[in-house]
């Protein structure tokens, strides 16, 4: 048994010990001109500091203590209000703020001699420390979670416990309630057919719904870490049921959740079998010597691989390829690098030849820490501490439906990926048999990023394009907004707002004091970019592949209604 999830709760742990260190002995670490000079005089300074607040501090809360008015306040909303600024409340929040303050402060004058990303870790650790000492997330300190107990008669705590072990036993904080949610009733429903299900993928062939299509199809490949009906949310919220309202013949691959039977599945089998098998079988289905496609976050790096294999064997199966949140730089992979340490990777690498299964779950978990106010505490309070029940919401609800991955393919994406940043390298990586060079894609790129994204960063798509040498033709757009409600943005909301640019200058903020905002969705586009490079209109016909790959169910298929297995047992296979 190994740790095969990249979220380790002791990583925090070391982050601290570290820090202690750094606060206790902070010559030992410093360089001999830090320790003398600057961070001397910068950790007395801290400290004066740290002593006049406390003093203004105790000043402030002995003064609180002297009798009010009583509140006249009547409402559930305005009493807690009131309790949140009871002395006792109000003290330990304050308390709280200037601790968090202090120590970071300490944290930069004792850290100021070390490298630069041994410093941003340690910051990152902190805050997730500091971010789970909040007193919010404890019921003794939290007002509002105790007005409601009091309010409730202790309902409200009764149903925050039946809330924890319920999540307990799913292996997952709940953050939404998904049971409006039925995957092939209101989610995941756009009509189709599964036409191919192998042991990795099933590939489903969306219905036309207008009189005339494109000649070109498009083949869809989503990420392989989440289910892929984010793609297909709901009627008039689905990026697919829009693409083939316009008139694009779809194509989609459905990944499979990993098994015990795949534990050994490597990223050349996603790209072989995967990949490059669909766009063969799209090629067979519609009797066209070449497609059109579009991948999603790390399905994105997925088909960049396959693109290059094709190219390195001589084979020009697409000609028009739309990346969708979705880095080859990895120089600046945003905050999940601090989870992906040396050790975490030794640990990996050595168990590659056994196998195993990487748990979907904990890599939710990961991806809920880089946001851990948002996507960790908040349900903390609100579900255990004040015993409520989470609003339907089918992006959350979607986020919370993980897929497990083989631990080899991942571990070979990470260390390829962000920690070797191989794949911008010529022969950086050897997939398929063949050494990869990005350079001979040569067909005109769509990169899509979202604004605000914090697991694909925005700088780091666009600091990417430049490795695309060999392409004719690029066109970078940025859509308002995070990884998920960026990327889906639907035409019929009319939301939000996207930027577009007729010029690539050197880099990411140039672009944007050029580019030119565009309100609504980036999706009209998307698919105007597509239309103007999928061939002639041609009459739709409501055939599902053909005499070789038959029909095997509707959409949305099978693989898309398995659920990951529980994280412990992914650690026993």
């Amino acid at each position: 048994m190994g740790n095969n999830s990249i979220f380790d709760p002791s990583l925090a742990i070391q982050a601290m010990e570290e820090w202690q260190k750094f606060w206790f002995h902070p010559h030992e670490s410093a360089p001999k001109t830090q320790q003398q000079h600057s961070g001397a005089s910068q950790l007395f300074d801290t400290w004066q500091q740290q002593m006049h607040d406390a003093t203004a501090f105790w000043q402030n809360a002995w003064a609180e203590v002297l009798p009010k008015q009583p509140s006249s306040a009547t409402s559930p909303e305005e009493q807690a209000q009131n309790w949140s600024n009871l002395p006792w409340f109000a003290n330990i929040k304050n308390a709280y703020d200037s601790s968090c303050e202090f120590i970071r402060k300490q944290l930069d004058a004792n850290a100021a001699g070390l490298p630069d990303d041994r410093k941003e870790s340690l910051r990152f650790m902190t805050e997730q420390y500091l971010a789970a000492m909040n007193p919010d997330n404890f019921l003794a300190t939290n007002p509002e979670a105790l007005q409601e107990a009091f309010a409730t008669q202790g309902q409200s705590l009764v149903k925050g416990v039946q809330n924890y072990l319920h999540d307990f036993e799913q292996g997952k904080i709940t953050m939404s309630d998904g049971t409006p949610f039925v995957i092939g009733e209101n989610t995941a429903c756009t009509p189709g057919k599964v036409v191919l299900r192998t042991e990795l993928y099933e590939l489903i062939q969306y219905a036309p719904s207008t009189d005339k299509v494109f000649e070109k199809p498009l083949l869809i490949i989503p990420p392989c870490v989440n289910k892929y009906y984010l793609m297909d949310l709901a009627p008039q919220k689905s990026l697919i049921e829009y693409l083939i309202s316009q008139g694009l013949q779809v194509f989609l691959v459905s990944w499979k959740s990993a098994t015990p039977e795949m534990k050994h599945f490597t990223w050349d089998t996603y790209v072989e079998r995967g990949v490059i098998n669909a766009i063969d079988t799209v090629r067979a289905i519609t009797k066209k010597d070449s497609i059109n496609a579009l991948g999603f976050c790390i399905g994105g790096v997925l088909l960049t691989t396959a693109l290059a294999v094709l190219k390195a064997r001589g084979n020009n199966y697409v000609d028009n390829v739309l990346f969708m949140t979705s880095m080859v730089d990895h120089s600046d992979p945003g905050d999940i690098k601090h989870f992906i340490t040396d050790e975490f990777m030794r640990n990996r690498l050595a168990q590659m030849d056994k196998g195993g299964i990487v748990s979907g779950l904990e890599l939710q978990a990961t991806f809920s820490f880089l946001r851990p106010q948002d996507l960790v505490w908040n349900y903390v309070r609100d579900n255990y501490l004040k015993g409520k029940t989470p609003r339907p919401f089918d992006m959350l609800s979607w986020n919370s439906d993980s897929v497990d991955l083989p631990m080899p393919m991942h571990t070979y994406f990470l260390q390829k990926c962000y920690v070797e940043n191989a794949l911008i390298k010529k022969g950086g990586m050897t997939v398929c048999g063949v050494p990869v060079d990005i350079t001979t894609i040569d067909i005109p790129i769509y990169f899509y990023a979202s604004e605000t994204d914090h697991i694909v960063l925005p700088h780091s798509v666009y600091d990417g394009i430049k490795f695309f040498t060999g392409s004719p033709e690029k066109r970078f757009v940025l859509g308002e907004s995070g990884h998920i409600a960026g990327a889906i943005n639907p035409v019929s909301k009319n939301r939000r707002s996207y930027w577009t640019g007729e010029n690539m200058p050197a880099t990411y903020e140039q672009w944007r004091e050029t580019s030119e905002n565009h309100k609504g969705s980036w999706w009209v586009d998307a698919v105007k970019w597509f239309g103007e490079r999928s061939g002639k209109e041609i009459k739709a016909t409501a055939t599902f592949g053909n005499s070789t790959y038959a029909p095997v169910c509707d959409a949305p298929g099978e693989y898309v209604r398995a659920k990951a297995l529980p994280a412990l047992k992914t650690h026993f296979v």
